[in-house]
């Protein structure tokens, strides 16, 4: 097992020599296909615990053979490596992501790295002649996502997101029948986020300081294209902090948004205005940790005058005991879906004076699975060559919608957003926030 550390020099002669060619090179030609009774050579990039259940879910379906897993901390790629379903002494461990993609055997590759690493490798994978499975949200900045799409098609490569309730039954009937006219015309959704998320505990705390990354942890490449800034643990919370994230707003808005989009067969909202700050931490994060944005989407097929669009999280309980989920308000009832099922309400009881009328049933469905289909449907595809559930350029789409409320929180103003040349219309910071500066010798995007 292969965790030695590179020295800085061979660092930079490795980047230089294979980095350089994700901007100037056309890539390989890509020919490998599997067939549909070969089994899938698949490569992990990123072993931290949602690395590590992606690889793991992949292997239940007992359709793939995991032939490697990466990581530039050697203790989560040693934990990895001994997990469940891995077969032992089987499965080599590198610390440099490139070396997988240098491997003929393996067919696809699973990116769950930091926010801010999606991109390149997910762009070399493609030039590689891999499929990818790319944790959200798919990019760090606009421009990013829309090279990763134009990687996907380039190449000829299957690429998913890992916004698995694609896959999940309960939700592809709830749009169904949103689409089919349930609840009349939506004029208004909202998606929230309430007490949740992965940096919340960790908000609470008193700043750390600076010290010695621990044994066996690159720090420097951890931080790649990202400025560069001493070891801090509070830094590996890699959502707080706008060089390597977006906070909640792209941790799980890309997850909440997307049933929106989905739902009201949409991509792109026409404006975007956001307020929010860190009200209840103690400054060892940048991003907020309270947060609301509005949209204003354009015509669709269930409103010819459009709808309006509210994505929200902060600390507390959310309505009715959930903490997360979406709610569509239409004119024939109301529909709440998330993870564990859905309830849909009827409008409001009509009265004439003499009498009261009009439904009065509460329908309810529970959950189903998501991400083991979703990874199954990613594998299918793999197979068939067919568009997966989600696809690059929905995803992108998505995700481009929490990256622009994010602008529009930071800069404290209403955005008018540009669907087609996915720019902000008559704004010129706003817009030079839609791209950002790469440390080398990551500067290749």
């Amino acid at each position: 097992m292969d965790l030695s550390k590179m020295t800085r020099r061979d660092f930079h002669k490795s980047t230089t020599l294979g980095v350089t060619s994700l901007a100037l090179s056309p890539g390989p030609a890509v020919h490998n296909v599997v067939g549909a009774n070969d089994r899938i050579g698949v490569g992990l990039i990123g072993a931290g615990g949602q690395g590590r259940f992606d690889f793991s879910s992949m292997i239940r379906t007992n359709q793939v053979d995991p032939i490697a897993a990466a990581d530039v901390y050697s203790l989560p790629l040693a934990q990895t490596l001994d997990s469940i379903g891995v077969p032992p002494g089987k499965t080599v461990g590198y610390g440099d992501f490139r070396k997988i993609l240098d491997r003929k055997d393996i067919d696809a590759v699973i990116v769950a790295t930091p926010e801010h690493w999606h991109g390149i490798p997910m762009i070399m994978a493609c030039q590689a002649g891999k499929d990818v499975y790319v944790e959200k949200p798919i990019s760090h900045t606009i421009y990013e996502g829309r090279k990763m799409v134009e990687a996907a098609n380039k190449y000829n490569r299957v690429v998913t997101c890992g916004t698995q309730q694609r896959s999940g039954e309960h939700y592809q009937k709830v749009v169904e029948m949103i689409r089919g006219g349930k609840i009349g015309k939506v004029t208004y959704v909202e998606a929230y986020l309430y007490g949740g998320g992965f940096t919340r505990e960790n908000r609470k705390q008193t700043p750390p300081p600076d010290c010695d990354p621990p044994t066996g942890f690159d720090w420097d490449f951890w931080l790649g294209p990202a400025p560069y800034h001493h070891y801090n643990r509070s830094r590996r919370g890699f959502t707080g902090f706008w060089e390597t994230g977006g906070g909640e707003t792209t941790n799980w808005g890309p997850h909440l948004m997307d049933v929106v989009h989905w739902a009201m067969q949409v991509d792109a909202p026409l404006t975007v205005s956001a307020s929010g700050g860190r009200f209840a931490s103690q400054g060892i994060y940048e991003t907020p940790d309270t947060f609301e944005s509005l949209y204003e989407y354009p015509p669709c097929p269930l409103n010819s005058a459009g709808f309006l669009a509210r994505f929200s999280f902060h600390l507390g309980r959310g309505p009715d005991e959930h903490s997360y989920g979406t709610q569509f308000y239409g004119t024939d009832g109301t529909l709440f879906i998330n993870r564990e099922g859905y309830v849909i309400w009827p409008a409001a009881r009509q009265s004439d004076v003499w009498e009261t009328f009009g439904r009065t049933d509460i329908e309810k469905g529970d959950g189903t699975p998501q991400h083991q289909p979703h990874v199954v449907n990613f594998l299918e595809c793999v197979r068939s060559r067919q568009k997966p559930n989600a696809d690059i350029e929905t995803t992108h789409r998505t995700t481009s919608s929490c990256i622009i409320a994010n602008i529009a929180q930071r800069l404290g103003r209403k955005l008018r957003w540009d669907r087609d040349k996915e720019q902000f219309i008559g704004d010129a910071q706003a817009n030079k926030m839609l791209n950002e500066e790469r440390r080398k010798p990551w500067d290749v995007i």
